[in-house]
């Protein structure tokens, strides 16, 4: 990477990209590939998609189709008329045109789409639509099985399922099931073979470079992903079509460890002198930019990249090998160039990662957006082993689309948040309904209160299910042991169904219970009832104290003994509690925690005051890290105070969110400074950890005139997004996190 001048002016262009001054990237990528980048980044083609013209006929109905039915018989309808779209440009084929499925919804079945496609005068028009929660949404969080996919190809998935339904000693659900599944992987051919037409066709009528074009990927697509690919070209053709038609039938599914899936075929090619690293470097370029298919510029509360698309690279395999390879650094160079958000990505480090990887991953990081995290396999493998995962699969963990921990291919995950500040704040008889507050005895008395609330809470969740009558047979095709037991993604198939605790807070309670320590129990200044009544007050009145407790208390992300010890107590307690019932209901029970962004409106409006000094209406800590404008120590306090609990008793993880000030990320100084605070984080036992380095002057800028700044990315929670598309909570959220030097 070239080091500029640091007095040089830095355009509008380089700005908008994520560029801060005194670096540029290398450009090595193809000029005509730029060029479609930025069509892509404008929303261009996103603004083409439209809901779907065409209809499940009335008469399917008569014959009283299941769910599983009338979901197949939408994909089938999908396939065959979905609209198509192939550039000449492209090195690619397959686009996501259906507008529903950016709504999270499987198009033909959404209640709008209902509403539309029922004739005038029909005798059903005239009566109000039943409810169908069952046929509304679409799968998302989770990693569906791409690798075996890629590997087996439709072929291989369809003779697993008619050696199942061979057997005869399936219930009617069950075969139900797997006829729908057949149903959806004729769907899939029947999608291909458009796209082949339409290839051939296209190539017919064409000249020159585009004819030329054509064919290359016309050559690349007729064999997958029916089958295994046979090179490169068509490794990562198989891992779009796939991953684009579960997209274009509305399921969001995380794509996983591309560098593991695709690594193996570039490096046959490599050797046997079929393909060039720059040639395999625009072919991964294509894939990064057709996932902005479904931009529009029009944003939305959390962003316009909020598709849980998310990219795991690097890290060990399942017989603890580190499969770091040259698509591994393909990814780094296109993200580094094109400043697409689009595939938020999270790199597997460990002590045993080679310091070139972590040099890569620093050079992209500095150029901010934070698009990319980092886990911490040292921690995490180990923690999921202890769960309960065998060895070999937690080696091979995922995400589901943000940062939460799961074995891809063989997890159906969901979790349940919630505000566990407010089980504080509800014992000191603050909250929604305001209470008498109990003047308890001592401070272990009204500690001992709150984790009652807090068990009460966590067995409320665990005595929950997740059963869903939602039909999915396109989604458990990729999944494993939904073929094997005929019982669908919700009905307890995957191999694992995983329903996990999230508390939001606990930063806050941390915070919140040393101030009441220290002011009511231990300097008795006044007694909790008079405490409390200043906080249902918002302070009114008591300005002096609120700010005195801001100005003297070390909270917790200062590295402070204190702190960190309040928060070991809460954090054990947490996670003890839910080590109570690892599996309930058929259904496994990890601990994590988070806010995702909750602790923005979501959980304002049940909130009072805070004893740490806060306003009422006072966004507070994100996820697991520090309360905003309380870490004043700089960025290794703050992963020392995060590292200070025992991680290994939250198998589903957490997220230390860290903003940088650009101009201490330059220089050989800035890149060593990024890869020791890496290092730190791996070594004091972090579990994942996003940076974004990105001055907060220019994020006020870009809030200002967000014309100047269209592609500006900001790391939001478990995703990035482009700042301009981001309501303005969430902006200020992003803008109020503290900025740290290193």
């Amino acid at each position: 990477m070239k080091q500029m001048n640091a007095d040089k002016k830095v355009s509008a262009d380089e700005i908008s990209a994520g560029v801060f001054p005194g670096f540029k990237p290398t450009c090595r990528l193809s000029a005509s590939t730029r060029k479609l980048a930025a069509r892509y980044l404008s929303g261009e083609f996103g603004r083409t998609m439209r809901d779907a013209e065409f209809a499940i006929p009335q008469e399917f109905y008569l014959s009283m189709p299941s769910l599983n039915q009338q979901y197949a018989e939408a994909v089938r309808l999908i396939a065959e008329n979905a609209p198509l779209r192939l550039l000449p440009e492209e090195k690619l084929a397959g686009a996501a045109t259906l507008k529903e499925a950016t709504q999270h919804s499987v198009p033909l079945l959404t209640q709008s789409y209902r509403a539309r496609n029922v004739p005038d005068g029909d005798w059903i028009s005239k009566r109000p639509l039943a409810p169908a929660p069952a046929l509304l949404s679409a799968v998302s969080h989770t990693t569906i099985d791409f690798e075996k996919a890629i590997n087996m190809g439709y072929k291989g998935i369809r003779a697993e399922i008619v050696e199942r339904l061979g057997r005869n000693d399936l219930n009617t659900d069950g075969e139900d099931l797997l006829r729908a599944m057949i149903v959806c992987l004729d769907a899939a051919n029947s999608w291909h073979g458009r796209h082949v037409a339409e290839l051939e066709r296209l190539a017919s009528v064409s000249t020159g470079d585009m004819r030329k074009n054509y064919k290359q990927v016309l050559s690349g697509l007729r064999n997958v992903p029916e089958n295994p690919p046979k090179n490169f070209r068509e490794a990562v053709q198989s891992l779009w079509m796939l991953w684009d038609f579960q997209r274009l039938c509305g399921n969001w599914s995380g794509i996983g460890r591309i560098d593991k899936m695709l690594g193996p075929h570039l490096r046959r090619d490599l050797d046997a002198g079929a393909i060039t690293i720059n040639d395999a470097r625009e072919t991964i370029a294509h894939f990064w930019i057709k996932g902005c298919e479904w931009i529009t510029a029009d944003g939305k509360g959390s962003g316009d990249a909020q598709f849980y698309q998310n990219i795991i690279i690097a890290g060990i395999d399942e017989e603890g090998r580190e499969i770091t390879n040259e698509v591994t650094y393909l990814v780094l160079d296109v993200v580094e160039e094109l400043r697409i958000s689009d595939f938020p990505i999270a790199v597997r480090i460990s002590q045993k990662s080679p310091e070139k990887l972590l040099r890569r991953i620093a050079e992209v990081q500095r150029l901010g957006g934070g698009i990319i995290a980092i886990y911490n396999e040292d921690r995490i493998i180990p923690t999921l082993v202890k769960f309960g995962y065998p060895l070999e699969e937690a080696r091979n963990f995922a995400n589901d689309g943000c940062w939460e921990i799961l074995i891809p291919g063989k997890t159906c995950f969901s979790y349940q948040p919630f505000d566990a500040l407010c089980l504080l704040q509800e014992t000191l008889g603050l909250g929604p309904v305001n209470t008498d507050t109990v003047e308890y005895a001592d401070f272990e008395s009204l500690y001992a209160e709150f984790k009652n609330r807090l068990a009460f809470q966590i067995a409320s969740l665990l005595n929950s299910g997740n059963r869903s009558a939602h039909p999915t047979p396109l989604v458990s095709l990729l999944v494993e042991g939904c073929v094997e037991k005929a019982r669908s993604y919700y009905d307890l198939g995957p191999k694992y169904t995983v329903l996990s605790p999230h508390p939001g807070g606990l930063p806050d309670i941390v915070n919140s219970l040393l101030v009441i320590k220290k002011l009511v129990y231990e300097a008795k200044e006044m007694t909790l009832r008079n405490f409390a009544a200043i906080l249902r007050d918002d302070w009114n009145g008591r300005e002096d104290l609120r700010q005195r407790i801001r100005r003297d208390f070390e909270f917790f992300g200062n590295d402070s003994a204190e702190a960190d010890s309040m928060m070991r107590k809460v954090f054990n307690d947490f996670t003890e509690l839910v080590a109570k019932v690892p599996k309930r209901l058929g259904i496994l029970r990890p601990a994590g925690i988070s806010t995702f962004g909750r602790e923005g409106s979501a959980y304002l409006s049940n909130r009072s005051a805070a004893a740490s000094g806060h306003h009422k209406g006072d966004v507070l800590a994100p996820n697991f890290s520090a309360t905003p404008g309380t870490d004043m120590q700089g960025p290794t306090a703050v992963i020392k105070s995060h590292c200070s609990v025992d991680f290994s008793k939250l198998p589903c993880g957490t997220a230390l969110d860290l903003k940088v000030l650009p101009s201490s990320a330059q220089g050989e100084h800035g890149l060593a400074a990024l890869v020791a605070i890496m290092k730190s984080f791996v070594s004091l036992g972090g579990i994942f950890m996003q940076i974004d380095v990105v001055d907060t002057d220019l994020l006020r800028d870009a809030q200002s005139h967000p014309e100047k700044y269209p592609n500006l990315p900001v790391r939001v929670s478990g995703w990035s997004a482009r700042f301009a598309t981001l309501s303005k909570e969430w902006q200020d959220m992003v803008i109020q996190r503290s900025e740290h030097t290193i």
